[in-house]
């Protein structure tokens, strides 16, 4: 019961969240400021959306290909569009329940390629580390570029004394997490310490494995295709197309943490978009019209890549077998 509970609050309460930000969002335009975002709407070039959603295709496929990188160094095989499959699956499972998608992507390979449910996953957290150090390399390449007009915009809308508060908390609870973790002898525990060193071999497997040079690359692919995604979605609004590569990568970098905060970005990622170009004196109405025609149709491939491989996996594995 409690776990039905716990699985309920973790769908709805995100969406709730993006629900009342869209409100939120909406509530404060006049209805003339509407009408300017409808024009936006209407006048935008959906060729750049089109490239930029090409540019989506690729960055998943080449995820799909780098993971066999680390795969096979533990000495396990998987096809590529399998492994494409997994990760479009996992997306569309994270619009539902957020973080979701990593378990279900190691489930898909230890159901179809025999693949350790622990060792895949392993390889799944190895790769989420790779993607945070890209993530901080990025926010880094910002505030070096973009310094001055983000320290403005960063303190009028983050309360810093309760992020804080709350680290310590946070800091606390790992302390205690971690010395639990060394010391007890709790059964519990004891098995979660023979799954972690299942982990561990993944994660250790990106450091260890021979072809550091081709993971590597396949990296730089996925980040580049990020950012031309970005970048050629702000091209479909006359207002937000001339903009430098250094509000490109803020906004970037921006939609990468709203993503987090609702399922899938819902409502965060439009708002805290039109927030941020509102800085570089972008319009709301277009600043918003903007995340929300990019927000709309990366889910939408999201949806359609994540329907497709729900229904053509088990079908490509009933024709194998």
């Amino acid at each position: 019961m409690k776990s039905k509970v716990s699985k309920f609050l973790n769908i709805t309460l995100p969406l709730l969240l993006g629900v009342f930000l869209v409100y939120y969002a909406y509530s404060s335009f006049t209805a003339d400021q509407l009408e300017i975002m409808k024009g936006h709407f209407k006048n935008a070039n959906y060729n750049y959306i089109v490239i930029a959603t090409i540019f989506s295709i690729v960055s998943l496929w080449s995820r799909a290909y780098r993971w066999n990188f680390a795969l096979e160094y533990m000495g396990y095989k998987s096809k590529t569009s399998t492994n494409l499959m997994a990760i479009s699956i996992g997306y569309i499972m994270n619009l539902t329940l957020p973080r979701s998608g990593e378990f279900s992507r190691a489930l898909i390979l230890q159901k179809y390629e025999k693949i350790p449910f622990d060792k895949g996953f392993g390889t799944i957290v190895s790769e989420r580390i790779v993607d945070l150090i890209c993530l901080l390399l990025c926010v880094f390449t910002v505030f070096v570029f973009q310094y001055n007009v983000l320290k403005d915009f960063l303190m009028e809308r983050i309360p810093i004394q309760k992020l804080l508060l709350l680290g310590s908390f946070l800091l606390c609870g790992l302390v205690v997490g971690v010395l639990l973790f060394l010391y007890s002898q709790w059964k519990p525990i004891l098995f979660i310490k023979r799954k972690v060193a299942g982990l561990i071999e993944g994660v250790v497997s990106i450091y260890k494995m021979p072809k550091k040079g081709a993971f590597l690359l396949h990296t730089l692919i996925i980040w580049g295709t990020y950012i031309l995604t970005f970048y050629f979605g702000m091209c479909a609004l006359e207002e937000t197309s001339a903009q430098s590569f250094g509000v490109v990568m803020a906004a970037f970098v921006a939609g990468s943490f709203a993503v987090s905060f609702t399922n899938g970005g819902f409502g965060a990622f439009p708002l805290i978009i039109s927030e941020l170009l509102l800085f570089y004196g972008i319009s709301q109405e277009a600043g918003t019209a903007f995340g929300w025609i990019l927000w709309s149709s990366q889910t939408g491939l999201v949806v359609l890549m994540g329907a497709l491989s729900f229904l053509i996996l088990p079908l490509f594995y009933r024709n194998k077998n």
